[in-house]
């Protein structure tokens, strides 16, 4: 069974037939296995597997764990003999190795990365922030990292028919919840992952979502006597769309859903609540996870627990396969965003300052270089005062008109200046957020939802305490902008 199978694992999303997932890579028996004795975790003595988002390099910090990696193989979309510069931040990876005591470094023996989707765009909604992959449905959202390759790089720069690679998490829904996108070139070999519905064996079809796969042609692998059944966990890899718009495969894999860990190893998830019966019954992305009266919560409580609720889960698996978790991180939104010119940085409290705001960042937060210096790894030391950076977050703590950064992207410079937030406060023509007003007049452009142009009267009968709002425009002070435009935004 494939090791990259922990990633099916974690981030497939739902074992019910018909609802996609995602997987490939190399087998645990091809990996050789450490030969440090196991670290003590949490007082627990075990090896770790980590499975999340990169989100800085400099060794590799995923799930908020430093990870060394002299020595590490790596294995990129199934092939072995990768090397760390070919991942990228927001990519969701399998770190497998040790986790040090201090519960914030370890040492990774292998590092694995598989796309959950490769394929052609088929459709784009902007204004739900949805676009279709080879049948498979990608939510866009905030916490969604574009290479620059796109322009924008953002959903507005992705094409119709263009190929992509999605890497992401999988929602209760069965929809990949983005973390990075990458353009691909012409001829790359389209992957998909999924559970395997509607399956007809005379004429060798399948689906996997929304995508019809057409097996007739292909090499099947790991299939106990060469038998496909429906509810089969599978990837499938091919070239070319047949005239139906089905996938002709030349590989169909079977896979796990299950992680190959043994008892007592110590395991920590990030993912989307995919099965909820209780808060000490639930699976992050299919894998079982129950906590206990010693679970510790971060971010919130068991009552906040339910489907669709982004968590980290961490803690050792039993002999059953069960993650039972010493700790449950609720996961920060990140409907907070703000672009403008850095006003100072300050390396010692790991924080800076924009449009008077004070932004944090740690070990969860997200850093990439989009600026012609392409600095990489980014850290906070090689961000200046003066800087354009983009931000993504939440307001922490709530009503301290501070930031808790999960995503920052240094660009080069521009004058567009971008905040969106809770509405604090309205006195119209102007509103505020986290302590910046907000001023418009008649050169304003108003939205709704749906990107229509409303008028200045609607906008301010609409907008009340707590309306997610986003402006753009230009930095009047260092806590006003003259707004161009604002929008009323969904929060995801």
């Amino acid at each position: 069974m494939k090791k990259q199978r922990l990633i099916a694992a974690i981030f497939c999303g739902i074992i019910l037939a018909g609802i996609a997932g995602c997987g490939g890579g190399a087998s645990f028996a091809e990996q050789p296995p450490t030969t440090a004795p196991p670290p003590q975790i949490g007082g627990i003595s075990g090896n770790g597997v980590a499975i999340g988002p990169v989100t800085t390099f400099g060794s590799i910090v995923v799930n908020g764990v430093r990870y060394e990696t002299d020595g590490t193989s790596f294995t990129i979309n199934d092939v072995r003999g990768g090397t760390q510069a070919d991942l990228k931040v927001g990519q969701i990876v399998t770190v497998s190795g040790t986790i040090n005591s201090d519960g914030s470094t370890g040492t990774a023996n292998t590092v694995e990365f598989d796309g959950s989707v490769k394929g052609p765009v088929e459709s784009i909604d902007l204004t739900a922030g949805l676009m279709v992959v080879l049948g498979q449905t990608v939510r866009v959202g905030p916490d969604t990292s574009f290479d620059d390759g796109f322009t924008p790089a953002s959903l507005e720069g992705v094409s119709n028919g263009q190929v992509v690679e999605v890497s992401g998490q999988f929602d209760a829904n069965g929809n990949i919840v983005a973390t990075r996108i990458e353009p691909k070139p012409a001829g790359t070999q389209f992957e998909v992952h999924g559970t395997i519905s509607a399956l007809d064996s005379a004429n060798m079809m399948f689906n996997l979502n929304n995508l019809v796969v057409d097996y007739s042609t292909a090499t099947l692998d790991n299939f106990a006597g060469g038998q496909i059944s429906d509810g089969d966990f599978v990837e499938a890899k091919g070239m070319t769309l047949g005239g139906n718009g089905e996938l002709v495969a030349t590989i169909v894999e079977l896979e796990s859903l299950l992680p190959d860990t043994n008892d007592g190893d110590r395991l920590e998830i990030e993912g989307f609540i995919t099965r909820f019966v209780s808060a000490q019954d639930f699976d992050v992305g299919g894998v079982a996870v129950t906590t206990n009266g010693s679970t510790v919560f971060d971010g919130g409580a068991a009552s906040d627990l339910g489907l669709n609720i982004k968590i980290e889960a961490e803690g050792d698996v039993d002999a059953n396969g069960v993650l039972i978790a010493a700790r449950i991180d609720i996961r920060r939104a990140k409907a907070v965003r703000a672009t403008a010119n850095v006003d100072f940085v300050d390396t010692a409290n790991n924080s800076l300052v924009v449009l008077g705001i004070t932004v944090t960042v740690d070990a969860l937060t997200r850093l990439e270089d989009k600026s012609s210096a392409d600095v990489d790894p980014l850290t906070l030391s090689d961000v200046n005062a003066g800087d354009y950076i983009a931000v993504r977050g939440d307001e922490f703590p709530a009503g301290s008109g501070n930031m808790q950064a999960t995503i920052l992207e240094r660009d080069d410079a521009d004058t567009e200046v971008i905040l969106q937030g809770f509405v604090e406060s309205v006195s119209d023509p102007s509103y505020s957020v986290l302590g910046v007003t907000i001023e418009t007049n008649g050169a304003t452009v108003f939205r709704d939802e749906n990107n229509a142009i409303i008028p200045a009267t609607e906008f301010f009968n609409r907008v009340a305490i707590n309306s997610l709002v986003k402006a753009k425009g230009a930095e009047l002070s260092d806590t006003t902008i003259t707004a161009t435009e604002v929008k009323f935004e969904l929060e995801f």
